[in-house]
């Protein structure tokens, strides 16, 4: 019995923690999936980064195609437009991804936790461009760099990338706000499982931590969604909220990293 209670807290840990990343991702968007490494590697447990890096892609990945779904059920995403974004983006992921696994692991955490800060700015600093309605034809090779910049940086760190994305397509695109958070999913499914592929070939995925995770985000994304909908005039509030605690996280990140290389 007691040989079983440790295997009992890592599921209930993953399923936890994925239904953390879920929920936070459908309560405040882009950003949220940030928080999956971090989860694996203090909570779930997870020892090596990498490891942890190309769990989280396939469980992103996987979460940002079943919310595509209904995106592309109601004609929010810009497919042709999406489509170009994400083969570029593609090959950055598998350029990025690549260039990750060569990276030391602890040295790698350190990078995430200064990309979580980033992130955190931008989160409270971001405002809604774009033309409302629609494309105005966005210039290919300004697509294409924005593209394959959004595509290495998630593949170097296994992250969806959205709060990359949405800016890049607005700025590339000119579509409304609703239109660029409904396409970047496919480029963030699209790269997520670019990095989860190439980490797989080094046996870098734990398949079942996995499917744990994901499991856990649906059910939390699920949740989200009917908070979100309650919460929707406490909305930037919320955003405030956590990017503070992404920042929390992050500082927190830095501080072992640094303890374990001194």
């Amino acid at each position: 019995m007691e040989s079983l209670l440790p295997a009992l807290a890592g599921n209930i840990a993953a399923l936890l923690s994925g239904g953390l990343v879920g929920f936070s991702l459908a309560l405040v968007g882009g950003g949220g999936s940030i928080l999956a490494v971090p989860l694996l590697v203090y909570v779930v447990g997870v020892r090596s980064p990498h490891l942890a890096i190309g769990t989280s892609a396939l469980a992103v990945a996987v979460n940002a195609f079943a919310n595509l779904v209904p995106h592309g059920r109601a004609g929010n995403v810009r497919w042709r437009p999406g489509a170009v974004f994400a083969a570029a983006g593609v090959v950055g992921a598998l350029l990025g991804s690549s260039l990750g696994k060569m990276v030391d692991g602890q040295k790698l955490l350190g990078l995430f936790a200064v990309l979580m800060l980033a992130v955190a700015v931008l989160m409270v600093r971001r405002r809604p461009v774009g033309v409302p309605g629609g494309d105005r034809g966005a210039p290919l090779l300004r697509l294409l760099g924005i593209a394959l910049g959004a595509g290495l940086l998630a593949g170097f760190f296994g992250i969806g990338g959205g709060f990359l994305i949405v800016p890049g397509l607005l700025l590339a695109t000119g579509m409304n706000m609703l239109n660029a958070i409904a396409t970047s999913l496919f480029s963030v499914g699209s790269f997520g499982l670019t990095t989860a592929f190439n980490y797989a070939l080094s046996g870098l995925v734990d398949w079942g931590l996995a499917l744990k995770f994901i499991g856990g985000g649906l059910v939390g994304g699920w949740l989200g969604a009917m908070v979100a909908g309650h919460l929707s005039r406490r909305r930037e509030a919320l955003t405030y909220l956590f990017s503070g605690a992404i920042a929390a996280v992050a500082l927190f990140m830095l501080y072992r990293t640094l303890g374990a290389a001194l």
